[in-house]
């Protein structure tokens, strides 16, 4: 029986032995084996961000030639932001196939320890968490207020739509390439669990922060806080639910608020590198934090989740 059938969030969740897993081992030591394969290890990370600039570049090529040659539109459209969420949500299935052809582990262990996305995880983390995080993300809103742009009625209901569909799959597709598909890659490197679950948090964690491009103090901390709580979710949780709840309800908020308020959201994406935050960027950072120390304290007993033993 598994150690998570104490625990609240996880208490309903009967995980079986899948095949070519090992047996009682964290999330992140799924591909650990007597030898570190640190040069295999390199490799799936050069190409899950290939995968990651790839699929956007061809989306979004598509987008391009759609909007100019049939719709004769330019600039930030709707279409482009449906073309990038679709890019990062095509890392789901392309980081299961990583996982396979590099380690042979089958494409359902990405999901979690218990070989399968556990909707009873992801429902309760929904409920306990969701509300308090829309709330503080929307509040961001009042204090920090952006400026405003004309927006036709079209592109508000498009955005609205594609904010409610495909934006919770970008953030998915986020969770599953780099809480992980590279967390397990970078925490199979070492010999033992704690330091892996370290470097496997803190190396991911710094490199896509980095890759948003931004390097404003505020900005570059919440991406940091972010990503790195929502690792740690994935950690002592034992799979990817959570940190996609967490993460589907910051983005959605966020993008739906910022299309109701007419925030700019062209020149906010493609001006990261300019943009500059304050202390209202960091309230998600704080509940981010409290979040992650609820759901540590609610697995000090039992620990990380881990696979089942046969």
């Amino acid at each position: 029986m598994s150690n998570t059938t104490t625990n609240w969030l996880l208490q309903y969740d009967h995980p079986v032995p899948t095949p070519r897993v090992p047996a009682a081992v964290e999330y992140h030591r799924v591909y650990a084996g007597e030898k570190r394969r640190i040069l295999r290890g390199v490799l799936a990370i050069i190409l899950l961000f290939v995968g990651l600039v790839g699929f956007a570049q061809l989306f979004l090529f598509g987008a391009a030639i759609i909007d100019s040659q049939i719709l004769g539109r330019t600039g930030f459209t709707p279409l482009q932001q449906a073309a990038g969420a679709l890019s990062l949500g095509m890392l789901i299935p392309y980081s299961m196939l990583l996982q396979r052809l590099l380690y042979g582990v089958p494409f359902r262990s990405l999901h979690s320890v218990a070989g399968r996305f556990r909707f009873g995880v992801f429902g309760r983390a929904l409920l306990a968490f969701g509300p308090i995080l829309l709330v503080v993300v929307a509040s961001g809103f009042l204090l920090a207020p952006a400026e405003q742009v004309p927006w036709t009625t079209f592109d508000l209901v498009a955005y609205f739509v594609i904010g409610m569909l495909l934006t919770p799959l970008a953030a998915a597709g986020e969770e599953y390439g780099f809480r992980g598909f590279m967390f397990r890659v970078v925490g199979g490197w070492t010999r033992g669990t704690r330091v892996g679950a370290a470097i496997g948090i803190i190396i991911p964690t710094v490199l896509f922060s980095l890759f948003h491009g931004s390097l404003d103090p505020y900005i570059l901390t919440s991406y940091l806080v972010l990503f790195g709580s929502l690792a740690v979710v994935t950690w002592r949780t034992g799979g990817l639910e959570t940190a996609v709840v967490l993460h589907v309800v910051y983005n959605v908020t966020a993008l739906v608020l910022g299309t109701t308020l007419h925030v700019d959201l062209g020149g906010a994406l493609n001006s990261r590198e300019a943009a500059s935050g304050s202390f209202a960027t960091l309230m998600p950072s704080a509940t981010l934090i409290l979040i992650t120390v609820v759901i540590w304290w609610m697995t000090r007993r039992t620990g990380p989740a881990r696979t089942p033993a046969r």
